[in-house]
This record gives C-alpha cells, structure tokens and sequence, in this order.
C-alpha cells in the first residue's frame, strides 16, 4: 500500500533541500534508499522548526497567554499568529486592514483608503504630518496583540522580512519609510493555512503641497488629492477583484450585513473609508456576476448502480465503463472548500446530479442549490443518462443562471487565490486554455476513447461552419462559459446536440460542449480568446510517480488550478488511491466550507 505520509514528506523535502542536491541524490540513490532520505530530512527539518518555535514561544510567553495565539512556521521561521477559526484570505486582507484603521481611529487619525497594484494586501493613507501618531498607535496595537512590520521598498516583501512589531527596535528601521505594511499573521485551528504578509495592510504617508496630499508611490487611480476634500465610502470589490460584487437589488440604507457583505455569509460590512476618486467606478473593472456550475454522480449508490445496469449495454470503448469514472473520493467537498478559499467573488453554485445529494451538503446555503437533471434536460426521454457529455449539453437551461458562469469537475481544485480575469475579461470576453493534447486526425471511430471522438466531431462543425481544422484539446481547468453561446451552439447544431442529449452513455456520434466546442465557437464568433494567466497541474493519481506530483502541489502551492483523475486504476487499485487522495486533501484544504453540514458548529 502507498505511504498516506507520501505528500507531506515529499513537501518538506523539496522545501529545506536545494534543487541541485535533489537532483545529485535522485541520480545517484536508488528510490527505497531516497524514500529513507527524505523520511530523515523531513523528520529533522520538523524538529529544527520546533525547536524555533518553543525559543519564540518562551521568550514571548505572556504575548502566547491568550488562548487564540499560537507559533507557526512559514517557511523555517517562527511568527506568532491568531487563530482564526476556518479563516480565508479575504478574511485575513480585511482583518488586516480593519486592525490598522481601527488604531488609527482610536487615535483620532484621519485616513483614507487607496488601491492599490496587490489583490491581497489593503492600502491606507494618512498624512505626512501625522507620522510620529501614526507610528505610536501602530507600535500600540502591535503590542496588545501582537504584529508584524516591514518596510515597503519594490515589490512584495517576504515573510522572511517581517519584523516583530510588538518590540521598539523594527519600529526604527520603518520609522523613515514612505511606505510600511502592517501585518498580524493569520492561521486555521490545525495551524496548515498561515496567512502572512501577503495579506497585511500598507501605510502611505501623504504629503502635502499647497492645497492637495501628494502619493509617495503611484498607484492606478490618483496620485494627489484635495487637502480639505470630504471621505467617502465605498465598495471594498473597488479596491480588489478578490472581493464579490455588492448586492445590486438591496438600497444602502435597508442592506443587512449579509448584504453588505456581498457574500450571503455575513461578517464584517464589505465598506471602507476613501475619498472620491477612489470610490468612482472605473472602465476595466468587471460590474456582471460570475455563478459556478458543477456535474456530480455517486458511483456508489445502489439504486444509481442498479440503473446504470438497466441500460448497459457494452459502452463502446472501455474508458467509458471505467469504475474509476464514477468513484467519489469526496472530491467534491474539497472543491467547494477551494473554492471559498480561493474565489469568493463567486456568486451562486449550482451542483447537477441525478437527483442524489452528497450527505454533507449544507443545502440550506443561500448561495448553493442542488438541481436535478430533470429540471434541465429538454427531452424527457434522454433520461436517465450515464453520459457527462449529455449532461453538459444541457447546463445553460439552469434556470437563474448568469450569462457569463465557470464550469468545474469535481476533480478541478483551485490551488491559490484566482481572479475572475483568469477566466473573463472585465469586457465580458471569456478565456480557454489549450492543452498540448491533440486530436487525433481523422475520421471518428469506435476505437475512440470518449474524449477524441468527440474533439473530431467538434473539428467537423467548427469547420464546416468557419473553415480552418482545430487540433488541440483543452486543459481540464475551470471552463469559463456564455450562456448565450450554448444557446446558440443548441440552436446552429440541433442535430448533433439534440443526439449527444439523448445518448445515455458517450458514443462516438458524441460532441463536446462545454469543455471544447464552446470555445472555438465562441472564438470565431468574438467572445472567448486563448488564455495563458493560470498556472495549472494535471496529475493522473493511478499512474506511478503520483505522490511525487502531491508532495511538490502541497510544497509550492503555486498552481491556480489542478485536476486530480484517476483514468487507469483497477478496482483492486481504487482503496489505494483513496487513502492517499484523501490524506492530500485533507492536508491541503485542512477546514470545512460553508457549504457543508455543521461547519458553522
């Protein structure tokens, strides 16, 4: 059986070994040799950074009194962080930034809110002349709960350079700087998810000339603002596109908190203090919702099974019938869990199933809803269906769904914070990503797996309706969609969609809608372009090397997307996989979402 500790070590490894060291031990040391390695590696790295932790925890011991407090390693070095139950990046952006004006209003500072070139860090600005106030009051909340600061020179700092804000000597180094950044380091309760600089707050200082405060850095809305000018208030989704879009439908005066918030979650009113300029409205920035769509199935329930039965008749090409096609290994939950982690600017999520609903769903969510496929298919008859590319064909007949939503497998995984400009434009334009996959030339056949004979019929339609032939597959990534365009694609190919729809299993005569057809048609008629923003990772998790590939996904976490499949495992493989699937997930989205039972207990 695999090593369910494969991931993690494999993690540590690549994080305290140089690269050119890895390479000499892989070609020099045979694997069981090298496993033995990074087992030491991993386990005396572990010990170094406790032992940096209970220094820090010992010589800070009455900042740690407090029960909400604990030391965390990012990277090899010690911060003290506040424990923040399940807390996201958003949250740990605006706690940051509500602790600095928090201070400064207790001081009775004058402020206000800038944008600036970071989606995760916040910006405020105060004058010049209020410098030593600033700095006094900062110095205090670092003290009663202890920060973090850094001087602001080009680019993001590292956490590496953070200075211990809750001592008189960083406050030194800063006290000359144009711009600081403030930071109170942020974990889970299992202490895997550290949100640090990255999330903390900057402080401009503002100079005045005559009778306008002039910026110490540019920034891409004004760099000067009138001196006596009333503040404002504005949306915080101005000031970063990680942030969801203010309900439209509720006025100012009568919005709930919920409303306010812009998430349906409650939390903190999503308002800040600014002047004007910052709070004006400004061509490039997207003002239309985005909606998620996933298709779900449990392969293991009974009554499915028994049905698939029912209408199994050998599926043309064994792919189709493969165990591993329908297995849940709780995907699911861990996609939803990315996927408030990693994109709260969503709107709504709608999950399509065969009227069956995961155990653990929270569906009382306001912002999620299970839809059956009877409520989507237009022909009856079709039903049930075993074939996803019949079930796709049919998703723009949600009802209430956005024009422009994302399309997500339940293997796809957001991996980082992603923007809504990974998949549209601000103008509406949609992206795709080509895979280097092609397809095969020719003709379809009943060799075919599932997936090429469809890329070839998708290659006849795209050509006999725009001439040109179209090679490449698509990368297995959220698939950014227009509603419109599958109305039209139903409508200008009614044969060809009316029998994808009605093929209960894939077939050769199958088309691909949302995952290829989608977004060449979308591109000769002006709506989508090839996309090159997101970092992504494919990985096949049946194939040897497969808990290399998590060890270096759960290491770096540097890729915007990965797809975790499984294509080739047997069933005797399946129990396999599953422990070591579930012990990376688990270490990588460590907290339950909103949407799953009992999370809020």
């Amino acid at each position: 059986m695999r090593n369910p500790e494969a991931p993690r070590l494999v993690g540590v490894y690549r994080r305290v070994v140089p690269v050119g060291a890895r390479r000499v031990i892989a070609e020099h040391v045979d694997s069981g040799f090298r496993q033995q390695v990074k087992e030491g590696i991993a386990a005396a790295a572990a010990k170094r950074d406790q032992i940096k932790r209970v220094r820090v925890a010992r010589s800070n011991r009455k900042l740690l009194a407090r029960h909400d407090r604990r030391v965390v390693s990012v990277g090899s070095t010690p911060r003290i962080a506040h424990v923040v139950p399940r807390v996201t990046p958003l949250e740990a952006r605006r706690a940051n930034l509500e602790d600095v004006t928090e201070a400064l209003r207790h001081a009775g500072i004058d402020y206000f809110c800038v944008r600036s070139a970071s989606e995760t860090s916040t910006a405020v600005a105060v004058r010049e002349d209020d410098r030593e106030s600033v700095i006094t009051a900062l110095r205090q909340a670092c003290r009663v709960r202890p920060g973090y600061v850094v001087p602001i020179r080009k680019g993001e700092p590292l956490d590496e350079a953070a200075l211990p804000a809750f001592g008189a000597g960083p406050w030194k180094r800063v006290s000359g700087s144009p711009v600081f950044r403030c930071t109170w380091y942020r974990t889970d309760e299992t202490g895997r998810m550290v949100f640090g600089l990255r999330y903390g707050c900057d402080i401009e200082f503002w100079k005045r000339e005559g009778d306008e405060l002039l910026s110490p850095r540019r920034n891409p809305v004004a760099e000067a603002v009138p001196v006596d000018e009333e503040p404002t208030e504005a949306d915080e989704a101005l000031f970063t596109d990680l942030a969801p879009l203010p309900a439209p439908e509720a006025p100012r005066d009568t919005e709930t908190p919920e409303a306010r918030d812009g998430t349906g979650d409650g939390g903190r009113p999503a308002r800040v203090r600014t002047r004007p300029a910052f709070a004006a409205g400004t061509v490039g920035r997207r003002t239309f919702p985005i909606d998620v769509v996933y298709t779900w199935v449990d392969g293991s329930d009974p009554e499915w099974i028994r049905s698939r039965a029912e209408f199994s008749d050998r599926p043309y090409h064994e792919e189709a019938a493969n165990a591993a096609r329908y297995l849940s290994r709780d995907e699911l939950r861990y996609s939803l869990r990315s996927l408030n982690l990693y994109a709260p600017w969503v709107r709504n999520i709608y999950l399509v199933t065969a009227d069956q609903t995961p155990e653990w769903l929270n569906t009382d969510h306001p912002r999620l809803k299970v839809v059956s496929h009877k409520e989507i298919f237009s022909e009856p008859t079709s039903l049930p269906t075993f074939n996803s590319h019949a079930i796709e064909s049919q998703l723009h007949h949600i009802d209430g769904l956005s024009e422009h939503f994302l399309y997500f497998n339940d293997d796809v995984m957001l991996g980082r914070e992603t923007l809504p400009q990974h998949f549209f434009l601000p103008n509406g334009l949609g992206q795709f990503y080509l895979s280097p996959a092609l397809i095969p030339f020719g003709e379809p056949s009943s060799d075919d797996p599932p997936v090429a004979a469809a890329g070839k019929n998708n290659r006849r339609l795209i050509a006999e309706r725009f001439g040109g032939t179209i090679f490449r597959k698509m990368k297995h990534v959220p698939h950014a969609l227009h509603r419109s365009v599958l109305d039209a694609i139903e409508t200008e190919f009614a044969d060809e969609h009316r029998r994808t729809a009605a093929s209960r299993f894939r077939s050769a005569g199958d088309i691909s809608v949302t995952s290829s057809l989608h977004h060449y048609y979308a591109f000769h008629t002006g709506r989508s372009f090839p996309g090159d923003q997101l970092v992504y990772r494919y990985l096949d998790v049946g194939r040897p090397g497969a808990e290399r590939v998590l060890g270096r996904l759960l290491a770096e976490r540097e890729a915007h997307v990965f797809c975790l499949n499984d294509t080739t495992s047997t069933e005797a493989e399946l129990a396999h996989q599953q422990t070591l699937m579930t012990r990376f997930l688990d270490e990588y989205f460590p907290f339950p979402s909103p949407y799953e039972r009992g999370a809020d207990d």
